[in-house]
């Protein structure tokens, strides 16, 4: 069973689970959407019986299965949805497939379980290469099936926006399109896919994509990233710039000096952006802002900017940057929602107290957060950085690092056992990343993200890769294959999914990490890092 419960036990009996078998109690819709394919049918009694228990938490439950039933005892709903996937990964694989099969034999067990961390995160970047709504949903159902329940829509970056705005029209109209792509090798010379990619979320899609994961206890959290990354925000808008100069939607990889003016009209504009985006999604309790990898000279060389910066008694550019992102944060607050930012964000200073801080450049940055009392998400390059090789091989698909695997992903801690304590209970959980330069369709999505993201998931849920993963995980990899992820082989891409050939070394992640983490150091890191 991936991810491992806290306990399971073999019990005497079994029974056979069929098709449009009725389950009752509280908590049965919940039960219900875990289990699509089986068509269960509400009823006063049934074969799978839930009761709630105050005494466990919400996302909690115990599962009983013998030879009169199942049992569900659930803190809550989403205790109870996660109840019910478990108890789909009793049955064969074949019931992961649609099919008109009428019953599956489901053998006697005891769980107990509950998960080590509240954040279980999947970061999606949509803004490099687009994913469409069908895709955003399926990657949803495969996340509430690993019990993942955070998806964080990287929505904005130099290279395109996508989400629709009333307010604002031609960021769909202008800025969520670019009409090539670089190919090349990092460092190498330019070279472009000349077709043109784009493509946004409607502000109904967002709605659907809001709805959809609150029914899988999945909480979508939003980010748009500022002040840098702002090529495309500013080829639809570029009064909002620093210098008032018109941008392309970047069709290359790397960072621009782009950046918005931290003047009144971009707060306001942000700040209406914020509130579609949030009237769309319908609960947001957590919005990203970014704050990563911003370069600061515009602002320095701007006029009008110093004015404004020397008027609120700010001495350097860094500061502004830090009041800039306080402004949205308290604007958020007003709204509902706890910001989030990259570490970049928490090293200039300047940040509410109940801001979420994700420590990409290390763990080292990460615990001199929670020292400070904020909480954190553990977000490192290595192993959570998931658009680094599996393998420094030219088997392997165009990637920009290597190598992480599966089992680097399996054997990381979120909360080092060498915090303190009240270091460790500052870590919300943890959340892999994946950037999608190089990753331009969805089978590379798949490929990319499975099977390490059941290792994350392992990590995430019971707080380690505990023994005999590898086991369950070649048991695991039927249910994939059942539910048509194209995941990376143990051994190696198929033919077909090598693609463009990855070129080893071309950055190692061992360099990239001790490089990082000694920026962090510096309080004026706002530099790209990478």
């Amino acid at each position: 069973m991936i991810p491992r419960p806290e306990l399971l036990s073999d019990l005497s009996g079994s029974f056979e689970l069929t098709s449009g078998a009725t389950v009752a109690g509280p908590f049965a819709d919940a039960v219900r959407r875990a289990l699509p394919l089986l068509d269960l049918r509400p009823g006063d009694s049934g074969e799978i019986e839930v009761r709630q228990d105050p005494a466990l938490g919400e996302e909690s439950y115990r599962l009983a299965t013998g030879s009169r039933g199942v049992e569900i005892v659930a803190g809550g709903a989403a205790g109870a949805f996660y109840a019910a996937q478990s108890l789909h990964q009793l049955l064969p694989d074949a019931s992961y497939r649609f099919s008109d099969r009428a019953s599956w034999r489901v053998p006697g067990v005891r769980i107990e379980d509950s998960p080590r961390f509240a954040w279980r995160g999947l970061h999606l970047d949509v803004a490099r290469h687009f994913s469409t709504k069908r895709e955003v949903l399926r990657l949803i159902d495969l996340m509430a099936a690993h019990k993942l329940n955070r998806l964080h829509l990287h929505l904005v970056d130099d290279q395109g926006w996508r989400v629709e705005s009333k307010a604002y029209p031609l960021l769909q109209e202008v800025s969520s399109h670019r009409p090539r792509t670089a190919v090349n090798y990092y460092r190498e010379p330019e070279a472009y896919e000349d077709i043109p990619h784009g493509g946004y979320y409607s502000l109904d899609d967002l709605a659907e994509i809001g709805a959809y994961a609150r029914s899988r206890f999945v909480t979508v959290v939003p980010e748009i990233d500022v002040p840098g990354h702002a090529s495309a925000i500013l080829a639809a808008y570029p009064e909002l710039g620093a210098t008032g100069e018109r941008y392309d939607v970047l069709d290359r990889w790397g960072i621009s000096p782009a950046i918005l003016s931290p003047l009144p009209p971009t707060i306001e504009f942000l700040t209406t952006v914020f509130d579609e985006i949030i009237g769309a999604l319908g609960e947001v309790p957590f919005f990203h802002i970014g704050g990563d990898e911003v370069v600061l000279d515009h602002w320095a060389e701007s006029a009008e900017i110093t004015a404004y910066r020397d008027s609120l008694e700010l001495a350097t550019s860094p500061d502004l940057q830090a009041w800039f992102l306080r402004a949205l944060a308290d604007a958020l607050a007003e709204r509902g929602a706890r910001t989030v930012v990259w570490d970049e964000a928490f090293v200039a200073g300047g940040l509410r107290q109940d801001t979420v801080v994700m420590p990409w450049r290390g763990m080292g940055v990460g615990r001199r957060a929670a020292a400070a009392g904020h909480d954190v998400v553990a977000t490192p390059v290595f192993p959570l950085y998931f658009d680094y090789a599996e393998a420094a091989s030219a088997d392997e698909p165009m990637a920009i690092g290597d190598t992480t695997t599966m089992a680097d992903v399996a054997a990381f801690d979120p909360a080092p056992a060498d915090w303190t304590e009240e270091e460790r209970a500052r870590v919300m959980g943890v959340q892999a990343q994946l950037w999608t330069e190089r990753v331009p369709d969805p089978r590379t999505v798949d490929y990319r993200l499975w099977p390490r993201s059941c290792a994350l998931a392992e990590v995430a849920w019971a707080g380690s890769g505990g023994d005999g993963f590898d086991e369950r995980l070649r048991e695991h990899l039927g249910r994939l294959d059942a539910m048509g992820v194209e995941y990376r082989p143990p051994a190696g891409p198929r033919p077909w999914q090598r693609r463009r050939p990855h070129r080893p070394s071309g950055v190692k992640v061992t360099d990239v990490m001790a490089r990082i983490d000694g920026m962090t150091h510096d309080a004026e890191s706002t530099r790209p890092s990478v």
